[in-house]
């Protein structure tokens, strides 16, 4: 029988890199994501179509509790069970926080954290009853170090953090493996919007020379489905040496 994940964010960048990985292993798949419908069902298309898995896709906001609770219902209704959930989706702000709304606060935070919580929350009464799941975190480094002028980001990154080291250790019981990944720069659209200079000054601190890729990212997650069970809990850094 073929496993199912379940991606948030997975439109583009990150997430489609690992929808395209775990689909390269046969897994059934339910994509998400806010606004680039057309760029999944494009990409759904294409993974069907080279892989022969199964792929449901659904538009809305991971920020709104009854969207992931109708994406994860209906998941289960249509594949029967849920082995891996990647909470991928998230958001930028840049700024001083002095220049930050409540509203940019509230939106960062419910899209990059509580979407966690939501999203684990409806999912892991199943892979309890189970007794198996994986269970893993798109985080970031600045969850672990902070960074100036994205202060609201890296408290979302920080809480993903501790929340994977707390859930690990409340479903280890069952047999379910909770993981974060914290990525340094990886080349996606949400780092574009540094200028060159900007950009070159940050690969120029890193020791590998150069920016992650998103695939890299994908090979990750991929290693962490399944295949270390006694790995829980732990947030690990993808970073190139950087921190």
């Amino acid at each position: 029988m073929n496993k199912t994940a379940v991606i948030t964010g997975a439109s583009r960048g990150i997430g489609a890199a690992i929808a395209k990985r775990l689909a390269a292993d046969g897994y059934h798949l339910a994509l998400c994501c806010r606004r680039n419908q057309k760029q999944l069902c494009e990409l759904a298309e294409t993974l069907q179509r080279e892989y022969h898995v199964q792929i449901r896709c659904f538009a809305g906001d991971v920020a709104d509790y009854s969207f992931v609770e109708q994406m994860i219902a209906q998941t289960l209704a249509e594949f029967g069970q849920i082995d891996v959930l990647v909470n991928n989706a998230g958001i930028s702000y840049i700024g001083l926080l002095t220049d930050m709304s409540i509203e940019d606060w509230n939106r960062i935070v419910a899209t990059n954290l509580t979407s966690v919580f939501s999203a684990c929350r409806l999912a892991v009464p199943a892979m309890v009853a189970r007794k198996q799941g994986t269970i893993i975190n798109i985080s970031s480094v600045w969850g672990s170090t902070g960074a100036s002028c994205e202060v609201a980001y890296s408290a979302c990154k920080g809480g993903i953090n501790a929340f994977t080291r707390a859930l690990g250790k409340e479903l280890a019981p069952s047999s379910i493996q909770v993981n974060a990944i914290a990525c340094g720069i990886i080349d996606t659209d949400m780092n574009r919007c540094f200028e060159e200079a900007e950009t070159q000054a940050l690969i120029d601190e890193i020791p590998a020379g150069r920016m992650g890729t998103p695939n890299e990212v994908a090979e990750l997650v991929h290693t962490l489905c399944g295949s270390h069970p006694y790995l829980t809990g732990q947030v690990i850094t993808l970073d190139g040496g950087w921190i």
